[in-house]
């Protein structure tokens, strides 16, 4: 069988792809684990969009600042004059946003926005509410625990794609047109906001099928994680807080980042990261996230899921200060796009999402572009891909089908040393030396006998690494300390 399109990830870009393909296309959605195990499902800022047209050039200039210019303006314009009107086709649709007591949507403010432009939806539930409201109007097939290990490319046609659907089962599935929307590397750090299936192995696919991956050493840190877990994906602390009145503190309760920057906690987050990674060790204080100036009505109905889920873990909110730290949450870098999502140098493969990168983000991305990424270009893809139909013949298809091994013993230690090195390397603050070192451990560590998903993780974070060696200078997330 041959389907109209394949979509590798069940996010809100490869979601609301399947949204906009018409029903009587034949669509398969693989997913890696459950739908739910996203970094959509997880996210509790909101979505950005331009409130109205007047609002366009100032999202794009904030959109620009917050990336050191180091965008495709041309992108980044896309997003921004395409921003409401892929909101409003997602309220039509039936999403319902938070209003305010007029019945209007209730925009909000975020660091490093100009102005009040963020939407919300069951107040810090945002990214929940539109993955399960896309789960729910979805027409097409979901494949779950189907971990993609190929992608079928010859002679700049893809032709589909290879996966597992357990420990060694591997199947094969062809398409006209193939969608990636299979996110970013979260699992490759130790400390990550992401979901546990996030681990670049799309992306080292790409790699080894000389695919271009742009951007790769534009790695961002959350800076307000819960400190307080031993697990690897960490607790997040919502942007929204800070830009509502939360405040960083010391345990004497200063606060200390406007030392590093004038805007202090509404600073752009990379500054933020960095202020309390260099303030931490310079004074060895612990860090905190302060509520203080929250009314407990107030902050139970507009952070509904933080106050719940700090309340299990012992905390209450706002009267109590909160540790925090920072932690990898998103990646700027991905999978080379035109700015129609098409994947360069392949007829009929387009990426979407956390997996791609257009340049929209720059060195940096603006809090709550994401959501807003994954449903303009979703959309664009699509329209892209209706525009120009293309239709393939499994017989061109020559290549031979791998049979490869999903995992080895030796997979779990090399593993979690790839984390801790990636974390201590290509995180924060970087210098050379450490990034050198690294890529020399991850080329030892591709010469090992290892599974086809490790392998393709190490492919990842080696691109991270040399990247991130080409950058000899400070710019954005990619900050370089001298050795």
């Amino acid at each position: 069988m041959v389907y109209d399109y394949i979509i590798i990830g069940t996010g809100v870009a490869g979601l609301n792809a399947a949204r906009l393909i018409p029903k009587d296309k034949k669509v398969l959605m693989l997913c890696k684990k459950a739908p739910w195990e996203c970094n959509t499902f997880y996210a509790q800022g909101g979505v950005a969009t331009a409130v109205d047209k007047t609002d366009i050039e100032p999202h794009i200039n904030d959109t620009l600042v917050a990336g050191v210019h180091h965008n495709n303006i041309e992108a980044v314009r896309k997003l921004s004059e395409n921003s409401r009107a892929g909101i409003d086709d997602l309220i039509e649709a039936g999403l319902q946003f938070d209003k305010n007591a007029k019945g209007e949507l209730a925009f909000t403010k975020e660091a490093a926005h100009s102005r009040s432009r963020i939407l919300h939806a069951d107040g810090d539930a945002t990214g929940r509410m539109i993955h399960m409201f896309l789960l729910q109007v979805c027409p097409h097939t979901i494949q779950t625990d189907a971990v993609v290990c190929d992608l079928l490319i010859e002679d700049g046609v893809c032709y589909g794609v290879q996966y597992f659907t357990d420990e060694t089962t591997q199947k094969v599935a062809y398409a006209h047109q193939t969608i990636i929307a299979s996110g970013g590397i979260g699992s490759i750090y130790k400390y990550h906001t992401n979901s546990t299936a996030i681990a670049g192995e799309v992306q080292g696919i790409c790699i080894e099928k000389g695919l271009e991956l742009n951007d790769m050493e534009m790695m961002q840190f959350h800076p307000t994680v819960f400190k307080g877990t031993s697990y690897a994906r960490k607790p997040l602390l919502s942007e929204a807080l800070r830009g509502e009145g939360a405040c960083i503190v010391d345990d004497d309760d200063k606060r200390f980042l406007f030392e590093y920057h004038k805007d202090g906690e509404l600073a752009p987050r990379d500054v933020v990261s960095r202020a309390i990674f260099d303030y931490n060790k310079k004074t060895n204080k612990p860090i905190f996230l302060s509520f203080k100036e929250f009314d407990k009505t107030y902050f139970k109905q507009r952070f509904p899921n933080i106050y719940a889920n700090f309340k299990d873990l012992g905390y209450d909110l706002p009267f109590e200060r909160v540790p925090i730290s920072p932690a990898f949450h998103y990646a700027m870098g991905g999978i080379a796009i035109d700015t129609n999502a098409k994947v360069k140098g392949v007829k009929n493969l387009y990426a979407v999402g956390e997996a791609a990168c257009s340049g929209l983000h720059g060195a940096n991305r603006l809090a709550s572009n994401s959501l807003l990424e994954g449903i303009v270009y979703s959309k664009i893809a699509v329209e892209e891909s209706l525009k120009h139909p293309f239709e393939i013949v499994c017989e061109n298809y020559t290549k031979p089908i791998k049979n490869y091994i999903r995992n080895q013993t030796i997979d779990k230690e090399i593993k979690n040393n790839l984390r801790k090195i990636m974390w201590k390397s290509a995180s924060i603050s970087r210098n050379q030396n450490d990034l050198k070192t690294a890529l020399i451990q991850i080329d030892t560590f591709l010469k090992e006998d290892v599974g086809r998903l490790l392998f393709l993780r190490l492919l990842t974070a080696k691109s991270i690494l040399t990247s991130a060696i080409k950058r000899t200078s400070s710019l954005g997330a990619h900050y370089i300390k001298e050795n």
